[in-house]
């Protein structure tokens, strides 16, 4: 088959007619059937009724009426609501759990004549950085299988790498795009918190939820974003106005800063950190103004991260009890045996621990020592953050730490499995754009990615930037 890298390589063949929409389905169907036992990044495929969205796509192409997403074949993680298909946060406690709408940004796709094919895979609850957590078992890296996709969207990441469909929908609360896209090789993208509506979205922390895509092209990740990204009655956290990204390149010489804490951290392997400043040195040659500064609060990222979210999550996962839908203990005899038992036996061991951890740092007694001191140094994280961005336009790390690790390396460590989020909670703690963009791959072969980060609010500005130096 094929390998498409962006929609526009689609529509130009469609245009050509060397190409239908329905065969274009078809073989991204074939390649599901032939991958996807093995790498385990689909949970369900929509089969019949993709194939027949893509014949009215084609009606409307051969009408000159489809959208701007024609040709577009996208998986949507198991936690974005889609009307009448099922989503389980990869969790037992909502199995067989159908939704009665459709996300917003997954309403929007379709507007645009998108074909989604599927629901792919995640860390239970988008609680993970390896898509281990899940009931349905690991996903595994297409580039060596011995290796964990990353997470928690590591099931839509390798959906993508493996060419089971062309895009697809993640959602970032501490780096679950940009990081399995990273140990994938693929570009991901956390928009500003709000730029994308949170609307059938299942809540993990919802201060830092945002939803993202992963693809092979910067060029589809904007266009994505701006089909997605604008105003919605029912989030009231959701920007004010539609976002439009510039289609030019930015030739624009710009102000680059990159911390010297992370690159120091004695957690970056060397191929990561030899490939960050090769990186940078290139900006330099393209004429780019690039700092070292210095970042205080890199060893308080995660441990504030994780108050916050847990406390988020603890809240947030209270309405899973199995009273109204979802998974129902069969030891349950009365109301509190129903919400014990459901509970006990519907969350895997990651979504307890953090449950657990959010009530105790909620709990009296440990309020003001953990969860409000954490909002206090959040905000000094955000004004420090933002006086940056009054000098310059980007901040430039590694995406992760490592490359992708093998399976089961870190299960058992969840200290070693939080730590490798250091250098992206940054972006959702702050509710800053990031993206991550591929640049190369280590000794061992395993894709590294870059991070490139910008103030909130300057998304198109991020995109267009970040396709100018990658093209």
């Amino acid at each position: 088959m094929k390998h498409y890298n962006s929609l526009n390589e689609i529509q130009a063949d469609l245009s050509a007619r060397t190409l239908s929409v329905p065969q274009l389905v078809s073989m991204y169907l074939k390649n599901i059937d032939e991958k996807n036992n093995e790498l385990n990044a689909l949970i369900e495929v929509y089969a019949e009724e993709a194939l027949e969205r893509a014949k009215l796509v084609q009606e409307k192409l051969d009408k000159g009426t489809a959208g701007k997403l024609a040709g577009m074949v996208i998986s949507i993680k198991d936690n974005i609501c889609y009307k009448g298909h099922q989503s389980s946060a990869s969790s037992v406690i909502l199995n067989g759990f159908e939704s009665l709408f459709s996300a917003t940004a997954v309403e929007r796709m379709i507007a645009e004549d998108a074909i989604i094919i599927g629901r792919s895979n995640c860390d239970e609850f988008a609680m993970g950085a390896s898509n281990e957590t899940s009931v349905y078992g690991p996903v595994l890296n297409a580039k060596n299988h011995s290796k964990v996709s990353g997470g928690s969207s590591g099931g839509a990441a390798v959906s993508v790498q493996a060419n089971m469909c062309l895009a697809a929908l993640g959602s970032d609360t501490g780096g679950s795009v940009r990081q399995p896209a990273s140990f994938c090789g693929l570009v991901g993208y956390k928009p500003s918190y709000g730029a994308i509506s949170r609307w059938g979205l299942i809540a993990y922390a919802s201060s830092f939820d945002i939803i993202g895509p992963i693809t092979n092209s910067v060029k589809d990740t904007s266009l994505l974003f701006e089909v997605m990204s604008g105003p919605d009655g029912f989030d009231a956290t959701a920007c004010e106005k539609n976002i439009v990204v510039e289609n030019q390149a930015e030739h624009k010489k710009m102000k680059i800063a990159y911390f010297k804490e992370a690159i120091e951290s004695e957690g970056l392997e060397s191929d990561v950190k030899e490939k960050t400043m090769a990186f940078i040195e290139r900006l330099k040659a393209q004429g780019h103004e690039v700092s070292l500064v210095s970042f205080p609060y890199l060893d308080v990222l995660v441990p504030v991260y994780y108050t916050l979210t847990t406390a988020e999550a603890s809240s947030n996962l209270s309405r899973f009890a199995g009273m109204h839908y979802g998974k129902r203990s069969e030891l349950a005899k009365d109301l509190e045996t129903t919400v014990k038992f459901s509970r006990t036996e519907g969350f895997g061991a990651e979504v307890k621990r953090r449950i657990m951890t959010g009530t105790f740092v909620l709990s009296s007694g440990y309020y003001d020592a953990y969860y409000s001191k954490a909002q206090k140094v959040r905000r000094l994280i955000k004004e420090y953050t933002d006086s940056l961005f009054t000098t310059y336009d980007f901040i430039v790390s590694p995406t992760s730490p490592t490359v992708a690790f093998g399976i089961g390396e870190k299960a058992s460590n969840p200290l070693a499995m939080y730590l490798a989020d250091i250098f992206t909670v940054h972006a959702n703690i702050a509710g800053n754009p990031a993206i991550s963009i591929p640049f190369g791959e280590d000794n061992s072969g395993m894709p590294i990615g870059i991070q490139l980060m910008a103030a909130t609010g300057r998304d198109s500005q991020l995109l267009t930037f970040s396709e100018a130096i990658t093209n």
